[in-house]
């Protein structure tokens, strides 16, 4: 089911949104000590957020859902893609390349997302997901804005890495955050979504995020943790989408892992 492969390849791109935070060397580390930036882990499940690879960081990420909503199969999407610029500066532009059917490698999407920082911890994304690149794809642009921000307050940071514990981001966009699959439509399950999404993430042990995002049709919740590996970080997350009935066929288990590099 292509809207299955659609959600795969969303789950690795939010997966992925921190890898401008993790790689080594970035942006980040130049802010000043009192701005408190995110932590290294992973702020949601299936929606953006504004920080994106930038700063010349190559990435590669797989992911996949079981079972997919309505025919019980497994399914799921690998991505690759790099960031330039600075969003501390001026911008940071991430694209992203996504096989959208790992089985058969024969369908392929892309996107394109902009970040930009605009205070102590805080950001604006703008971004465009599957921009069909071959035949066979179900899919239409999605458009989006979101903005993120790490709570500053003291009970929320860690001494030890110097990053906030705590953060969300709200959004809007088309397509995909407000309109349900045929399928759906077919189950009773409506016609449209909200168009707006958000996301939550808070550090638990000092040793991964617990989160939760709403991607306008339905709730995802799951635990991302990334491993700062010698010269590279590893991102992970897993986690149950669909845990309403506002869309698919029930709650089904979720995952992505990837990595980026500094050049």
């Amino acid at each position: 089911m292509k809207h299955t492969r659609l959600f795969c390849s969303v789950l690795v791109l939010s997966s992925l949104g921190s890898l401008g935070l993790t790689a080594p060397s970035a942006h980040a580390a130049a802010l000043p000590e009192a701005a408190y930036l995110p932590n290294y882990h992973g702020k949601s499940v299936t929606t953006p957020v504004a920080w994106g690879a930038s700063d010349n960081v190559v990435f590669v990420g797989i992911g996949g859902t079981t079972p997919s909503p309505y025919i019980g199969t497994n399914d799921g999407a690998a991505v690759f893609g790099f960031g330039v610029g600075n969003p501390e500066k001026n911008v940071g532009i991430q694209v992203a390349l996504v096989s959208v059917d790992i089985s058969e490698w024969k369908e392929y999407s892309a996107g394109l997302h902009l970040s930009r920082e605009i205070g102590k911890g805080k950001g604006i994304g703008v971004g465009v997901e599957s921009i069909m690149l071959t035949d066979g794809g179900d899919a239409t642009e999605s458009y989006y804005v979101v903005y993120s921000q790490v709570v500053q307050a003291e009970p929320f940071i860690n001494r030890q890495t110097g990053k906030s514990k705590f953060h969300f981001s709200v959004g809007a966009g088309t397509n995909r955050f407000g309109e349900k699959s045929p399928v759906d439509q077919e189950h009773g399950k409506g016609r449209y979504g909200t168009y707006v999404f958000g996301n939550v993430a808070y550090e638990v042990a000092e040793s991964f995020n617990l989160v939760a995002d709403w991607n306008g049709l339905n709730l995802n919740a799951g635990i991302a943790k990334t491993f700062l590996l010698p010269g590279f970080p590893l991102v992970t997350t897993i986690g149950v989408a669909d845990l309403t009935e506002n869309s698919g066929d029930g709650p089904r288990l979720v995952f992505a892992v990837g990595t980026g590099l500094k050049l």
